[in-house]
């Protein structure tokens, strides 16, 4: 079940960052975070009284925590976005948020079979060649200045996986308040800081409204995938596939054209699932 949750959390993830995409082209970023996010938060409120559990102080720390990590991995993304240099900031940062729930699962103690990490290994390699819009040329003549911020956003999401996790088991979405609230403040206070408009187009409200709610759904789907008996290092790689839902949906919906590496990775986050779930 938790195998099948992260990779649902993944497709949905994905959808998301499509909607969110298509939205940045009409409104400002700040204003396409901020309001996505608050319309997340009032879709999850919503759902609570079905879908909530008890907490701790300690689970809502994590929340908060969590969400903290993913606004600032937000708010670094883009911000290294604008500064052009997209073809190495999408792998880099891809790849890195993939590592971070894998490298800790394993530092914590889950053990996985040799299907399962080459597996793991063959996803961490898709992530990186469906991220890769231009190829990964881009990357071999990529400077420092450019992959520390990359590295960092990606680090940014992949703790943000990794303290969700740390929630208890039977708290159902209620962590997911607290996680929300705190990167809405955030978001609002660098918004204010750095005067940035937050009023998006008319136009751009229901994209921006549908993106914040498949947000919030995947973040509730990987939550409840982290309830359920699994491996962060399996569940974590399967939940950072999302870039594999955006591609597929832009070459469908958008017919962008695909980069060779990308129809590489699509094939290889096939094969990488495949040996994930495998037994043994």
């Amino acid at each position: 079940m938790a195998v099948v949750l992260a990779l649902a959390s993944a497709v949905v993830y994905g959808a998301a960052d499509f909607l969110g995409g298509l939205a940045s082209r009409r409104a400002t970023v700040f204003a396409v975070v901020a309001l996505s996010q608050a319309a997340g938060l009032a879709a999850l409120l919503l759902l609570l009284p079905w879908l909530g559990g008890p907490v701790t102080g300690a689970d809502l720390a994590w929340g908060a925590a969590a969400g903290l990590a993913g606004a600032t991995g937000l708010l670094v993304f883009f911000r290294t976005l604008a500064g052009g240099v997209m073809s190495v900031v999408a792998p880099t940062t891809a790849v890195t948020a993939a590592a971070v729930p894998v490298l800790v699962g394993l530092a914590s103690g889950d053990r996985i079979g040799p299907w399962a990490t080459a597996g793991i290994l063959l996803a961490l390699v898709a992530v990186a060649l469906v991220s890769a819009e231009e190829g990964l040329g881009a990357l071999r003549s990529a400077r420092p200045a450019a992959l520390l911020p990359a590295l960092l956003a990606g680090s940014a999401f992949g703790l943000f996986f990794v303290l969700l996790d740390r929630t208890a088991a039977g708290t159902g979405l209620t962590p997911l308040v607290a996680a929300r609230l705190a990167s809405i403040a955030l978001v609002l206070l660098v918004a204010t800081t750095t005067r940035r408009s937050l009023r998006p187009p008319r136009s751009a409200l229901p994209l921006v409204v549908a993106s914040g709610i498949g947000d919030m759904a995947a973040n509730a789907l990987f939550l409840l995938a982290t309830q359920a008996p699994g491996q962060l290092a399996v569940t974590g790689v399967l939940a950072s596939l999302y870039p594999v839902s955006t591609v597929v949906l832009a070459q469908t919906l958008l017919r962008e054209r695909l980069a060779g590496a990308q129809v590489a990775g699509l094939a290889a986050a096939a094969v990488a699932v495949v040996l994930i779930t495998s037994p043994g």
